[in-house]
C-alpha cells in the first residue's frame, strides 16, 4: 500500500472513531496491567466478566498481594491459562512493591522485565495508560497490516516497525486501537466484512468479499 493511501486509511478510520480506546475495563494503570496480562489468549468480554468483580476489592500491587494466588484464581478461573496467569500476576505485584514502590513502571524495559509480561503487553500499556505512540501488534492487527498491505512482515515485531514507520505521526496514538477494533469488527479472520469496510478501496487484499 502507497503512503498516500495508508495517510486515507487513518484519515478514514479517525472519522468515524475520533476517540478510539481499549475495550478493556480498568481503573489506573496497575489495574490496566493485570488486565492486558489476563487478556493473552482471552477475548476481552471474558477479562472484563472476571475483572469486574475483582477490581471492586483490588486495584494496587498491595492489595493483590493481600488477596493472595488462591483467591486470586477463584476470581479469574473463567480465563483461559488462570493457574499460570494467577502465578505471574502475583509474582508481578511482588515485583512492582520490591522494584518500583508499587508503582506501573514507564519505561518498556522494566515493564518487559515483569512476570508475564511481553512486548505486546508493554506496548498496550505505554499506550493506553501513558499516551505514547505505540503500536501492540496482537492477531487482529498482524492480520490487517498483511491483509490491506499496510504493514506486511513475517513477524508481530516486523509488522510493529513497519507500521511505526508508516503511520503518519498525529494518527499512532490511537492506530492500535483503530487496527485492532477494525480487525475484530470488521476485516474478520475467515471473512472480512469489505462491503462494510471504510477503507476498502485503499486495500490490496486480493479476495475481497462481495457486500
Amino acid at each position: 500500500m502507497k503512503q498516500a493511501d495508508i495517510d486515507a486509511c487513518f484519515d478514514r478510520l479517525a472519522a468515524i472513531m475520533p476517540e478510539p480506546k481499549t475495550e478493556l475495563e480498568y481503573r489506573n494503570p496497575y489495574t490496566l496491567l493485570v488486565a492486558v496480562a489476563l487478556s493473552a489468549q482471552a477475548t476481552d468480554v471474558s477479562v472484563n466478566k472476571a475483572t469486574g468483580p475483582l477490581f471492586e476489592v483490588v486495584s494496587t500491587p498491595e492489595e493483590m498481594l493481600e488477596l493472595g494466588e488462591e483467591n486470586l484464581r477463584s476470581y479469574i478461573k473463567t480465563i483461559g491459562l488462570f493457574n499460570t496467569k494467577a502465578k505471574n500476576v502475583i509474582a508481578m505485584a511482588e515485583q512492582l512493591v520490591s522494584k518500583h514502590d508499587g508503582q506501573v513502571p514507564r519505561t518498556r524495559e522494566d515493564l518487559e522485565a515483569l512476570p508475564g509480561v511481553g512486548r505486546k503487553t508493554a506496548n498496550v500499556v505505554l499506550n493506553e495508560a501513558f499516551g505514547e505512540p505505540t503500536i501492540a501488534v496482537d492477531t487482529h492487527i498482524f492480520r490487517v497490516g498483511n491483509r490491506t498491505g499496510m504493514a506486511v512482515g513475517s513477524t508481530p515485531t516486523k509488522v510493529e516497525l513497519l507500521l511505526e514507520k508508516r503511520v503518519p505521526e498525529h494518527y499512532k496514538k490511537g492506530a492500535h486501537h483503530w487496527l485492532i477494533l477494525h480487525g475484530r469488527y470488521t476485516c474478520l479472520a475467515r471473512k472480512p466484512r469489505c462491503g462494510a469496510c471504510v477503507i476498502e478501496e485503499k486495500c490490496t487484499y486480493r479476495h475481497k468479499t462481495k457486500p
